[in-house]
């Protein structure tokens, strides 16, 4: 045979990708079938991760491929078959569904009482353009072929702002839709379904316990041996990680973008190098300590990391905006000038150790402490002054469920002496905070301004008990990274002792201020 011969051998053997149809009716597809992607996942041979990402513009290869294809060929065909049969039904029962209307309609609407539609067009918590309804207070397109995110999450330029007066137009000229009506499901409970990211689930379900299934597996495989088991725990502490926030997403209020368009601020300048987020670690000693000596207790809060997971976090693609004005109903990263800090004999800056003047890119945590600390209940500094932001809507309560599974698993291994689980624990929630940036580890979510936050919320949390320390009357000599507070004075009078995620422990006692002639 030819090299030509075979080369049209090669072109006519190849194979075509399987087409897949678009990533919000991948999603729509498996939601009208009331299926989480784990179940989705479990029959493909993937994460429930994998299934998110391909629903939110990613796409399988191969033979994978064909599979998800497959399954979404069967998902349409199941639901044309469905819609078919209750379109039947209701052709001869019209009467007697009629009155039904008339009986439970009322019910409905108080059911969805937090879908409500706005006067005027306000921009979508996830992409940014002008939408009709709000859900809970937060603005938010109904269907998702309005949503630029949801329609378009593969094309950054689909979401690009748009000028004020093309939004004005689009918004006095658009009709605002009114929530799709939920399709028939099998007999049983009434099940309330919320259009707009919250997912329907029977009203008893509940988070399975993940953590302690994975460790009693993990210590039955390696016959009883917990320092191997541990071993293997924490090496699939990310995958497992990423499980468990699936599990707690499911019938969230609000979808994530996991993979949104990012702003040159959050790229690494070189391959070595940082991006333009200062994040406002501390490292303050300080300067001078009264005569005589003094005992130290070098403090170690504990699960630093865990507990800043409870902090605002931007839903969706983040949006540019100038002007000295904070939206709380928002967040994300914030180009500001920070104010004189006068404190610094006695506590440390609340932007860390930062010698160079001029403005600089901090995150949420940081701007708002910096406000709250300017404001009248604190008065310790003037307002910063803000110049540009990249911001989406935004709550602070999207990881709680994911964060209360983990808390509550680390408690009940410190009940237990389980000190399995608690390594397993850690390891779940340091990990995930440290590959949401630029990490071969962590492909499932790609949210560098989450990382970003996170971290600072905890350099938040630790300035904060510094603040209450000194408050209380202790005197605060070092504070350090995410969980180090050294103090003089009776500190079990402000803090209480334990190994809880509100408590915290002695990690050091040390004296300083000795006098050399006393042969101390």
């Amino acid at each position: 045979m030819s090299d030509f011969e075979s080369i049209d051998a090669l072109v006519a053997g190849a194979r075509q990708e399987v087409p897949l149809p678009p990533a919000g009716e991948r999603r729509d597809l498996r939601e009208k079938l009331n299926l989480s992607r784990a179940q989705v996942a479990q029959v493909l041979g993937v994460s429930p991760s994998t299934v998110g990402g391909w629903e939110s513009g990613r796409a399988p290869n191969g033979e994978v491929r064909e599979r998800y294809a497959y399954f979404l060929d069967a998902a349409r065909a199941g639901l044309q078959a469905r819609d078919a049969a209750a379109a039947a039904e209701d052709t001869g029962s019209h009467s007697e569904d009629a009155v039904e209307d008339e009986t439970v309609g009322p019910a409905q609407d108080a059911g969805t009482d937090d879908v409500e539609a706005l006067p005027e067009p306000r921009p979508c918590v996830l992409c940014g353009l002008p939408a009709g309804h709000q859900v809970a207070g937060f603005p938010q397109h109904l269907d998702a072929a309005d949503c630029c995110v949801a329609a378009a999450p593969a094309n950054p330029a689909a979401c690009a702002p748009q000028p004020a007066a093309a939004q004005a137009t689009e918004g006095r000229h658009r009709t605002p839709r009114e929530p799709r009506p939920a399709g028939r499901t099998q007999k049983g409970p009434n099940i309330r379904i919320v259009p707009a990211g919250r997912r329907a689930q029977p009203a008893d379900a509940a988070t399975p316990d993940l953590i302690g299934q994975a460790v009693t597996r993990a210590v039955a495989e390696h016959a009883g041996d917990l320092e191997k088991a541990t071993e293997a725990l924490i090496k699939r502490a990310i995958p497992d990680a990423m499980a468990l926030l699936e599990s707690t997403r499911i019938g969230g209020r609000y979808d994530i973008v996991a993979h949104p368009w990012l702003p040159d601020i959050l790229r690494k300048q070189s391959a070595r190098g940082a991006d333009h987020i200062w994040e406002a670690r501390p490292k303050w000693t300080r300067p001078g300590l009264p005569p005589h000596e003094h005992e130290v207790t070098a403090l170690d809060i504990n699960g630093a990391y865990l507990s800043a997971l409870k902090t605002w976090l931007p839903l969706g693609q983040l949006q540019h905006s100038t002007g000295n004005h904070h939206d709380r109903r928002r967040a994300g990263l914030h180009l500001i000038t920070p104010p004189v800090w006068e404190h610094g004999t006695v506590l440390p800056n609340p932007i860390g150790n930062r010698d160079e003047p001029g403005p600089l890119w901090v995150t949420e945590p940081t701007l708002r402490l910096l406000l709250r600390l300017s404001g009248p209940k604190y008065g310790l500094c003037d307002p910063p002054e803000i110049h540009e932001s990249w911001t989406s809507g935004a709550t602070e309560g999207l990881l709680e469920k994911f964060r209360v599974a983990m808390k509550d698993a680390r408690d009940r291994a410190i009940a237990e002496e389980d000190e399995v689980m608690l390594a397993y624990v850690k390891a779940m929630y340091s990990k995930f905070v440290s590959t949401l940036g630029e990490s071969n580890f962590n492909r499932e979510i790609y949210r560098t301004d989450w990382m970003h936050i996170i971290r600072s919320q905890a350099f938040v949390n630790l300035w904060l008990k510094a603040h209450r320390a000194y408050d209380r009357g202790l005197m605060v000599v070092r504070v350090m990274g995410t969980d180090e507070l050294h103090v003089i004075g009776d500190w079990r009078a402000v803090f209480p002792e334990g190994r809880g995620l509100t408590e915290v422990k002695v990690k050091d006692l040390y004296a300083v201020g000795a006098d050399p002639g006393s042969g101390a």
